[in-house]
């Protein structure tokens, strides 16, 4: 259709080869097979020009809207490229960046040595300083804007841990039934109820506590179980350190607790094809698993 077009724009086959760049018998083969395709004539050849046939002049303009389609298709693409220069631009939560990342990237530099990253390290869901929004977000669930591709990551088991000097004073829970007795730091649940259910091997339990602390920001829990006010229930890599170092203590170490929400990648959709994004989710998507294994 396209060379039909041109065919026509040029009024004759050969000028249509020069603008093509192809020979022109290719030319007349593509506007035979058009024509046969379409079961109609849709030119008239004489020896000095061509003439549209009423079939050719009611198509013509059908195929015009469909090569200024194209062209504006292949317009965007190169706008898209032109704007995908530079660095790749990855936002992540700060708990995320420092503790799970930050040992990735330098793996991911190392085998993708054409690919920049620009890291930047806070809430994924606050307004970029920049006019260009970042390429790739790294969160604890999809921010759920349309238009967004969403790729799970993995997801973090969870802990409850506290520090030795609070439960020195308080006592360590032997059972989950114990935790009824305790200041609990939890994900949500302030100022009324929240169940806790815990799992070791076949059997179950199910405790209502009222946290002493509720915040929908796992650092926020971290900071205050560090501080000794509690028993906080956090995903195990955030405690990682502290156990390591004996700052923390696991508690109920023997049961097991639902995993916390999913960790994600997000990308607007007109990146799902450029190589640099597929090349850092498929990475991550890759290695985290093993980063959040106990």
């Amino acid at each position: 259709m396209a060379t039909f077009a041109k065919v026509v724009e040029l009024n004759g086959f050969s000028a249509a080869a020069r603008a093509l760049k192809v020979p022109k018998a290719a030319v007349s083969r593509a506007v035979a097979d058009l024509e046969r395709a379409l079961g109609v004539v849709l030119l008239t050849r004489t020896t000095r020009r061509i003439r549209l046939t009423p079939a050719g002049e009611q198509l013509l303009p059908d195929c015009l809207a469909i090569v200024a389609a194209a062209e504006a298709t292949r317009a965007q693409a190169i706008r898209l490229n032109h704007q995908r220069e530079g660095p790749l631009r990855v936002r992540a939560e700060a708990a995320l960046g420092r503790l799970l990342l930050a040992p990735l990237v330098p793996r991911f530099l190392e085998r993708f040595t054409d690919i920049a990253l620009e890291l930047e390290l806070g809430d994924p869901s606050a307004p970029s300083p920049e006019e260009a929004p970042p390429d790739v977000e790294i969160r604890v669930g999809s921010s759920g804007s349309p238009g967004r591709v969403v790729r799970e990551l993995g997801a973090p088991p969870r802990v409850l841990a506290a520090t030795p000097a609070y439960l020195q004073k308080r006592g360590l829970p032997v059972r989950p039934e114990d935790l009824e007795q305790h200041d609990l730091l939890t994900p949500e649940g302030a100022g009324s109820s929240y169940l806790m259910r815990l799992s070791q091997q076949s059997r179950r339990a199910e405790v209502t506590v009222r946290p002493k602390l509720a915040a929908d920001d796992p650092a926020v829990i971290h900071a205050a179980m560090a501080a000794g006010v509690g028993i906080g229930l956090l995903p195990e890599f955030l405690c990682r350190q502290g156990l390591a170092t004996f700052k923390l203590t696991r508690v109920l170490a023997d049961w097991e607790l639902p995993g916390a929400a999913p960790l994600v990648a997000e990308y607007r959709g007109e990146l799902a094809t450029d190589r640099r994004v597929t090349a850092l989710v498929d990475f991550l998507a890759a290695n985290i698993v093993p980063a959040l294994a106990r």
